[in-house]
């Protein structure tokens, strides 16, 4: 250990026994941090917090495995008393001895500790999975003179010497090291309780241009680059919501190209009148070469058909393919090597590059589709052009893990694009869109209201910035 860890080491062993004291003085500012990593940590993950001082921010998590490391032996102690039923090690991020990975890695104020912060971050993958999230928080650097000043004056703990790092040099670090940022953002204008004017600042203003660069805290979500499972293992499901499509059943099989090692096709027949679930019995006869399997939902709408056939579904990537072969079936490819090859864990389909056939989106569709685009990025901080195209690709543990947290949300969506939107930005998956030829469809007619639904997709996209922005 350098000298300068030691000076740092007793800095906070001389420090951990006023640290319950600081805490309650500024609990309004703790109680923001633990809302917002609450909204990020489902309960019951398996979590490791490096820096963990006497154990708040994890408990608070209620995390079904919880293990905190901290390079002073008396916070790391303190902890151990209040909180038994978690582990708390002592430990450098610097020299990081687990073996052990994690649901969630949380580095919480404490890169700037480090001698040499990119060596440290890159110690991170020995506790990394592919689908494990990487949390870091650090203090915006334009804070700093308050800070000085605030340690001067007795009125913040002082702190030992640190690295001032802006949130685009952390990110830059950390793709030096092959992790990738899913999510960065600010956070906590006012640190201190005003009735009405905290929760004002805090909810709205942080949200907007300008204001949030002037936030106490910054936070970026990343992952490791690596792929989950080799391609030639992966298997998949494609799900077919299909009502009133007769004419387009056996050429929705018969295109479907073969996808890793084994690909199921789901219909899900939504009480249809032209015959579609004897199509969809046909053409299962008629190709058994194919894992093809037929249900016929409870519900009404795309949203319930998606879930049932997700409900169902074995294959360890899940598809969906609209049954008026808009998005051509062929395409699929795409979204399969996309997934499986790591550049992404939620594959939107985008339809607003190629040029489109005439008549296959109406103007007004366009323009709904073009303000919902930008709407969504704002709000779910991640690159959407297409919030609304139907082909979505995602593994299917990631999928439980968004059927597993509905409730936060709610069951208000007939498409089910957004109820997986919201559930991938909520679960921190890296959405990457993958670019199709939109064609007009052969058969049948669109059974989208764009005024009714368009209503409804707006309210959506409200309450979507309540629950994810505005926290």
């Amino acid at each position: 250990m350098s000298p300068r860890k030691h000076r740092i080491r007793e800095h906070f062993d001389r420090l951990a026994s006023e640290r319950a004291a600081w805490r309650r003085r500024y609990g309004y500012y703790y109680r923001l941090v633990e809302r917002y990593f609450q909204f990020l940590i489902p309960p019951d993950s398996s979590v490791l917090e490096i820096g963990c001082g006497t154990g708040d921010l994890l408990a608070s998590l209620r995390p079904k495995r919880g293990v905190g490391i901290d390079l002073s032996p008396r916070m790391a102690a303190i902890a151990r008393g209040r909180f038994p039923q978690l582990e708390f090690r002592v430990d450098d991020l610097e020299s990081l001895a687990s073996a052990e990975t994690f649901d969630y890695v949380i580095v919480s104020n404490v890169l700037g500790y480090a001698d040499d912060v990119q060596q440290a971050i890159g110690r991170l993958h020995a506790v990394c999975r592919p689908d494990t999230r990487i949390i870091v928080t650090y203090f915006n650097y334009l804070w700093a003179p308050l800070f000085k000043a605030a340690e001067a004056s007795g009125l913040r703990m002082a702190q030992p010497e640190m690295h001032w790092l802006p949130l685009e040099e952390i990110e830059n670090l950390l793709k030096l090291n092959d992790f990738e940022v899913v999510r960065k953002t600010y956070r906590i204008l006012m640190p201190f309780y005003v009735p009405l004017l905290s929760g004002f600042f805090n909810r709205v203003v942080v949200n907007l241009p300008v204001f949030w660069k002037l936030s106490l805290d910054e936070v970026v979500v990343a992952r490791p680059v690596a792929k989950r499972q080799s391609p030639e293992q992966v298997t998949v499901s494609v799900i077919i919501p299909c009502r009133n499509e007769r004419g387009n059943i056996d050429g929705a099989v018969r295109r479907l190209p073969s996808l890793g090692a084994h690909t199921e096709v789901i219909f899900v027949e939504g009480h249809s009148r032209d015959g579609t679930l004897e199509e969809c019995h046909r053409v299962k006869a008629a190709y058994p070469e194919r894992t093809i399997s037929v249900l016929v939902q409870d519900g009404m709408g795309k949203g319930d058909a998606v879930r049932r056939g997700f409900a169902e579904a074995q294959g360890d990537v899940l598809m969906i393919l609209d049954a008026d072969l808009s998005v051509p079936p062929e395409e699929l490819t795409k979204f399969f090597e996309a997934i499986v090859e790591g550049k992404g864990e939620f594959i939107n389909g985008s339809r607003m590059v190629y040029p489109m056939e005439r008549g296959a989106m109406r103007f007004l569709n366009y323009l709904g589709n073009k303000f919902f685009s930008r709407a969504f990025t704002y709000v779910l901080e991640q690159r959407l052009r297409d919030t609304l195209c139907g082909t979505k690709v995602l593994w299917r543990e990631d999928y439980e893990k968004i059927a597993a947290g509905r409730a936060y949300f709610g069951e208000f969506d007939p498409f089910g694009d957004f109820d997986l939107l919201f559930g991938a930005a909520k679960l921190n998956l890296k959405i990457v869109e993958i670019p199709i030829h939109y064609r007009d469809r052969t058969y049948g007619t669109t059974q989208i209201s764009r005024f009714r639904h368009g209503w409804l997709l707006l309210k959506m996209t409200v309450y979507a910035m309540r629950r994810i922005k505005c926290i």
